[in-house]
């Protein structure tokens, strides 16, 4: 048995203990991984949708990858189609539109990729753009630019958590909130 630190947190009424991880000495910040945690995922969907049911919007877009199960959950809960913004382009992809952030998970630069296939469903379209956590905004920023560029308008953005500074997120429809641990 692991003696890693833990955050207790509750999420959309269920409860889970995060595991910190150090980012750079002296900072850790609580990881929430939602992939296979089809009870989380559900009750996070449900959640948020009762959040943007008043948010007039036709399509959500999220980056790939962690957030895709509750891009598709969330997708089933409002009735509205989804894209997800990949991170590696595939000759496939055709004509795709691209834009770079930094990921603070793994402090690499990281490429978003609107596939050419997904251009024409969300051109003109109002877009609730959706992630697991937002932390530094820099996935955020990106999905922005990408929308941006593709002449989509963005309504509303959604998150499980968000994390850090919480007065920088007051506009971001959130199931709550995570502090960064400082040594």
């Amino acid at each position: 048995m692991s003696n890693r630190q833990v955050y207790s947190i509750e999420i959309a009424g269920i409860q889970r203990d995060l595991r910190l991880f150090e980012i750079k000495p002296g900072l850790k910040i609580a990881i929430l991984n939602i992939l296979g945690d089809t009870e989380l995922v559900q009750a996070s969907a449900r959640e948020l949708a009762r959040k943007l049911k008043d948010v007039e919007h036709d399509i959500l877009v999220t980056a790939e990858a962690k957030s895709i199960p509750l891009a598709h959950a969330l997708s089933v809960e409002l009735k509205k189609p989804y894209v997800v913004l990949r991170k590696t382009y595939k000759p496939y992809m055709g004509d795709a539109l691209k834009a770079e952030t930094l990921s603070i998970t793994t402090g690499q630069p990281q490429v978003l990729i609107l596939d050419e296939k997904d251009r024409d469903l969300i051109r003109n379209k109002k877009v609730v753009i959706l992630d697991d956590v937002i932390s530094t905004g820099s996935t955020l920023q990106g999905m922005k630019m990408i929308l941006e560029k593709a002449n989509a308008n963005v309504v509303a953005q959604a998150a499980i958590l968000t994390e850090g500074d919480s007065a920088q997120w007051s506009d971001i429809v959130s199931l709550g909130h995570l502090p960064l641990f400082t040594e």
